[in-house]
């Protein structure tokens, strides 16, 4: 098989993603912050959830440019080296300082969460018991509350791949892929 050229990261640095980045930042942390008349920290949710889209779907479409297929694997390894080891970290610090702040049922709940937040589908979970995030100060929101919009994004990276692989074989070129990618998911 043919092996790609590793494209320089120099070539990569989008300097307007990097902007709508900071602006997408500075929407949620405005919005949590409880700074000015700003209610918008989902909008910039938004935002990071477009900007993904894009840029895995560009991704993807090159390598079915330079091979005319996508390597799942190697795709899904890409983003568990670049996503495990901080969500990770983040969930064991989670539980082990909830250790000296939450009640052993808390704990026990907690320890649930820290499940479905390590497979991605805390959004699930926390769908099917009702939680309101804009009510995450109330009693009872699980610390790892903030996992759902991961989980959300990691579901993403599992579907849309496959979609495109097979979608791939199906169309040429590569605007077709994308296009009826686009079709089939917003129908």
């Amino acid at each position: 098989t043919q092996r790609a050229v590793p494209t320089p990261a120099s070539a990569l640095f989008r300097p307007d993603i990097e902007g709508l980045r900071a602006i997408a930042v500075l929407l949620v942390v405005v919005y949590h912050a409880r700074l000015g008349p700003f209610h918008g920290g989902l909008v910039g949710v938004d935002v990071f959830f477009v900007l993904s889209g894009y840029l895995i779907t560009s991704l993807l479409l090159r390598e079915i440019d330079r091979s005319g297929r996508v390597s799942l694997p190697d795709f899904w390894g890409r983003r568990a080296r670049r996503l495990l080891p901080a969500s990770t970290i983040t969930i064991v610090a989670t539980l082990l300082a909830a250790q000296w702040m939450l009640s052993p049922l808390d704990l026990r709940s907690l320890g649930h969460d820290a499940l479905a937040a390590a497979g991605f589908v805390t959004n699930i979970v926390f769908m099917r018991r009702s939680n309101d995030y804009f009510a995450a100060q109330s009693a009872g929101a699980s610390p790892l509350l903030h996992f759902w919009s991961l989980a959300l994004e990691e579901q993403f990276y599992v579907v849309w791949p496959v979609l495109l692989s097979v979608l791939a074989k199906l169309a040429r070129p590569r605007r077709a892929v994308a296009a009826l990618s686009i079709a089939i998911v917003s129908g």
